[in-house]
């Protein structure tokens, strides 16, 4: 067993060159109808003539042999036939399902177009039944090597992309679900469903909660060691900031909702200072929704201009405990629109949860004191968007500088073609996390969110910034993350809180050394 937990890597198929031929290890060495169905060592008819031979394929698969790039154009044209996404999810998740190498090699090349469709959680149910039998839970999962954990107790609508962390760092990263199906639920619609293939019993709460989510923590590091990174994904804002304060000093712990909006946030704020010009501390921000996105992202401006954000100080006692560094004296306003008129801000953050509130009237006001407003429109999904890219660049006359959550196509506008920018999560949760693990961090600090912030905001470019752009393309993400993880690993080993000695030299080509390639492999 390695230092971090897990086992050693005997046989060094994960550290082989890609000319280097491995054996493809199951239980016994994979051949025959086995390896086909193996989607770890499965290439298809990638299969040469010598591996056909050697590994019993013949009979099993047509003559032909076609390369993996051939493949995936032919995948790829299949795909793009299907018109609805829930096909084409279906489609990557069989793919996926018989040759993982190639579902890899179709998301990480065509990541902008496959990201909003592909959610691939691995998933391991963790119920509260089994309360005081987590670690036995854990153990059952059979891959040792864990670096990454995502975790949710499933107030939310957790479908992230653990494929996409797996595009950029070769690891087992995995899913726990210790979600409302498992946690048990207060849909009295489900819990008399005799379908239901949840935990039939009423969501937990309170001590018995806190006490599971406990026994969670301490048999994952128990069992995978004190460098596994815990995601905390999609849990309810009381429980999201607790779980933070809880665990941020004993674990290795991010809260994507909290920290991972507030970064890519704060990485937009920073790169649109390109177009605004002046400092943060120039500026003034009003947040549209308070509740864990909002106040992550106010936190972290905070601590990058020092500076508090914008809840008004009258409501300070009604105000859960997260909201109320934010309060201000400040006469209490109505609506949205009065409170542009009486701030003057020069950036409108939205993250309400509530679409079409950024109405023509709101952007028409921020726009008439400022030559160049920024709105980001961050709530998700496309209908729940505060406003439409359309709809900003159009009611302030092109002058907007613009960002969301979800995806808007380009706006041609008086025959300028804006680019809108989005505010992804994408771009900071797989570049901060493989950062925390080249590195072998073991805990994570503020400045690391910054260090991402600020390696995220580098890669928008002059060019970038000519679109109205103030988030660089999907498309380079693997570039980005490279960046991000050697900024995050500079600040881990500069606070001391790297234990992955002696430190590389050139932290940027260490991670793109590190970086999962899904090319396929030559067999014995």
């Amino acid at each position: 067993m390695d230092s971090g937990g897990g086992v050693e890597d005997v046989y060094g198929e994960d550290r082989a060159t890609e000319d280097q031929l491995v054996t493809p290890w199951t239980v016994s060495v994979a051949s025959g109808y086995s390896l086909l169905r193996d989607p770890h060592h499965n290439k298809g008819l990638a299969f040469n003539e010598k591996e056909r031979d050697a590994h019993y394929l013949r009979g099993l698969l047509p003559p032909a042999i076609i390369s993996q790039e051939l493949q995936e154009k032919k995948l790829m044209h299949s795909l793009r036939q299907y018109d609805l996404p829930l096909h084409k999810y279906m489609a990557m998740m069989e793919l996926e399902e018989r040759n993982e190498r190639l579902f890899y090699k179709l998301l990480i090349d065509n990541v902008e177009e496959l990201l909003p469709v592909v959610y691939t959680p691995t998933v391991v149910c963790i119920s509260n039944s089994r309360r005081g039998k987590i670690l036995e839970v854990l153990r059952n999962w059979p891959q040792r090597t864990i670096q990454v954990i995502v975790v949710t107790d499933g107030h939310g609508n957790t479908c992230r992309e653990i494929g996409f962390v797996h595009c950029l760092r070769r690891s087992e990263a995995f899913r726990v679900f210790a979600d409302n199906n498992r946690c048990g639920t207060n849909n009295e619609q489900l819990l008399n469903d005799e379908f239901y293939i949840g935990l039939k019993q009423k969501r937990a709460t309170g001590k018995e909660y806190y006490d599971f989510l406990h026994e969670f923590m301490t048999a994952v590091k128990q069992n995978y060691g004190e460098k596994v990174l815990i995601q905390f994904e999609d849990f309810a804002n009381h429980n999201a900031f607790e779980l933070l304060a809880r665990y941020g000093t004993t674990h290795l712990v991010f809260n994507d909702d909290i920290q991972g909006t507030a970064s890519v946030v704060l990485a937009g704020l920073v790169a649109s200072l390109k177009l605004l010009g002046g400092t943060l501390a120039d500026h003034r921000f009003l947040f549209f929704g308070a509740g864990e996105a909002g106040t992550g992202v106010a936190e972290l401006i905070a601590i990058e201009m020092s500076k508090q954000g914008l809840i008004v100080n009258s409501r300070k006692e009604s105000l859960q405990h997260f909201k109320k560094p934010w309060a201000h004296e400040h006469e209490p306003v109505h609506n949205l629109l009065d409170a542009v008129k009486a701030i003057k801000p020069t950036a409108l953050i939205g993250t309400s949860g509530v679409g079409k509130t950024f109405t023509k009237e709101v952007v028409e006001a921020i726009a008439s004191f400022n030559q160049k407003p920024l709105i980001m429109a961050l709530s998700n999904p496309t209908s729940q968007s505060e406003c439409t890219a359309e709809e900003a660049y159009t009611w302030t006359e092109g002058r907007a500088i613009f960002a969301s959550g979800s995806p808007f196509d380009p706006v041609e506008f008086n025959r300028k073609r804006f680019v809108p920018g989005q505010a992804n999560n994408a771009y900071i949760f797989p570049g901060l996390g493989f950062g925390l693990v080249i590195s072998g961090a073991i805990r994570v600090h503020d400045d690391m969110l910054l260090a991402a912030s600020e390696a995220l905001a580098g890669q928008v470019t002059d060019e970038h910034c000519d679109k109205g752009m103030i988030y660089p393309p999907l498309s380079n993400i693997r570039k980005i993350s490279a960046h991000i993880a050697a900024n995050v690993a500079a600040k881990a080993y500069e606070l001391g809180l790297a234990t992955r000695l002696p430190r590389p030299a050139d932290l940027v080509k260490y991670a793109e050394s590190c970086m999962y390639t899904p090319s396929y492999r030559s067999y014995r």
